[in-house]
């Protein structure tokens, strides 16, 4: 490490989570990195976070910022402009880290200008905070977007980024209202390295009530996303990538229409659009296959 530490930004958005949020805030807290910044926006919630809030008034590293409800892509933003820091890393205020996270990231960034962002393992923890497994996927790192186009496999919450990659790449779109950090992360991959830490150092919460599940809605902005990417970064990727991407995001749909009770029509309609990308798609002829003897409901 630098003789002196760089100052990291920690943007927490969150709404309605005063159940969760002094687990998150605490987690960072405790972090054995410093020196940090927490800052809080609450997008308008309606329970009781700003009296939970209070708790850390004390603590000036701590800065709670409100605003009406604009939704998690405006609020994340608003952190951002309201950070000071040299890096910046994200974290919902459902999920937690464990103490050496940011101490195990920030040395990448010392070693290599042109890494942008360092992420970590994830372990997955149920609404009580008990742990329940891991993903287990492939974890790239160097230049990965045509990995990224594969598989979103950068947690939202593992990624510390650096602030001059946000200032030249942009921040949030807040034209989607989902899949906000695959957007950023492909626009990232463009211009900068990625780094992976080994460790399962972000705790991922998986309840009831999350956004993850609106299937149908996340699809359209991953759409959007590609459309994005095709006219602006294209030249960075082989034409059969940006295709496969397509086609494999067609295919959820159809699952996701079945789930929906949209019927066995509309679902095989989303597997056909996939194989107007990607004519050899094994998931999509498998998907039809599926649906038409009703092994799918």
């Amino acid at each position: 490490m630098n003789t002196v530490n760089p100052l990291v930004s920690v943007v927490i958005a969150t709404y309605n989570m005063s159940a969760y949020l002094p687990e998150a805030v605490e987690s960072v807290r405790s972090q054995t990195y410093g020196p940090i910044e927490i800052i809080i926006v609450d997008d308008g919630s309606t329970d009781n976070t700003a009296a939970v809030v209070d708790q850390w008034k004390k603590d000036t590293r701590v800065r709670y910022v409100h605003q009406d409800n604009q939704g998690q892509t405006v609020a994340k933003n608003r952190g951002i402009s309201e950070s000071t820091g040299e890096y910046i890393a994200f974290l919902d205020a459902d999920d937690r880290w464990k103490a050496a996270k940011l101490e195990q990231q920030m040395r990448f960034f010392d070693e290599d200008r042109s890494v942008g962002v360092v992420y970590t393992d994830t372990v997955i923890i149920d609404e009580y905070g008990r742990e329940t497994g891991r993903r287990k996927i492939a974890r790239p790192q160097g230049r990965v977007t045509e990995q990224l186009l594969d598989d979103n496999f950068v947690e939202f919450g593992s990624a510390v980024v650096a602030r001059h990659a946000l200032e030249r790449m942009g921040a949030f779109d807040e034209t989607l209202s989902m899949s906000i950090d695959y957007d950023l992360w492909l626009r990232l991959s463009t211009a900068y390295l990625f780094r992976y830490v080994d460790q399962p150092l972000l705790e991922y919460r998986v309840w009831s009530g999350q956004m993850s599940r609106k299937m149908l809605q996340r699809t359209d902005c991953i759409l959007r996303v590609y459309e994005k990417f095709a006219i602006n970064h294209a030249d960075h990727v082989a034409p059969s990538t940006l295709s496969r991407a397509r086609a494999s995001t067609f295919v959820t749909r159809g699952y996701a229409r079945m789930s929906a009770g949209e019927g066995r029509v509309a679902a095989i309609r989303e597997m056909v659009r996939a194989l107007g990308f990607d004519a050899g798609s094994k998931s999509a002829w498998k998907g039809i296959v599926k649906i038409i003897i009703g092994r799918v409901s």
